[in-house]
């Protein structure tokens, strides 16, 4: 397994400048778009911060991509990718674990596994499942998913359909580790 890190953490700076710099926009339009500080843009370029997933998700969005979209690699010409290629980044606030399992630019599917730690949890806007459709089914321990107002219980084998865009929380109310995947369908 290959944590993304320090030189993915390079790897990611990059990628936001260039989508950044493709569409002409300047640091002050990317941040008006994405709700993040100028300040926090800046050093995600330069790899002197890692960003959270709630932050990679305003910004992915400001783009009109998936998250996944900025982890993005080269696509090989194999259909098969091991386990130890697939990208892997821990969220620096909620230490949750975010694997990405399938990912290509030909097809609507993505596929993330997630190990969310036990008490952590993380959040996401409404505005990041604009383009996106969700279903999450839980491998293993238990998640509270709360989707604006409505709180979802899954047990392990439990799958939940995300309904309309709304503010979602991932949520590990439990002593163990959590793990899930979560299918995504882009628009």
């Amino acid at each position: 397994m290959s944590i993304i890190e320090d030189k993915a953490d390079e790897a990611l700076g990059r990628r936001v400048r260039a989508e950044r710099e493709g569409r002409g926009w300047s640091l002050a339009e990317l941040a008006g778009r994405a709700g993040v500080s100028k300040a926090m843009l800046s050093k995600i370029e330069r790899a002197e911060a890692s960003p959270t997933a709630a932050t990679l998700s305003r910004i992915a969005t400001a783009y009109g991509l998936t998250m996944a979209a900025l982890f993005e690699v080269a696509v090989g010409s194999s259909r098969l990718q091991r386990a130890k290629d697939q990208p892997v980044w821990r969220d620096p606030k909620a230490a949750y674990l975010r694997r990405q399992v399938f990912l290509h630019p030909a097809n609507p599917l993505e596929l993330v596994e997630v190990e969310l730690p036990a008490g952590q949890e993380a959040g996401f806007p409404a505005s990041a499942y604009h383009l996106i459709r969700q279903v999450v089914w839980v491998i293993s321990g238990r998640l509270t998913l709360m989707e604006g107002a409505e709180r979802h219980e899954l047990a392990a084998g439990d799958r939940v359909e995300l309904g309309p865009p709304s503010d979602i929380v991932f949520r590990n109310e439990t002593a163990q580790p959590c793990r899930y995947l979560v299918a995504v369908v882009r628009r």
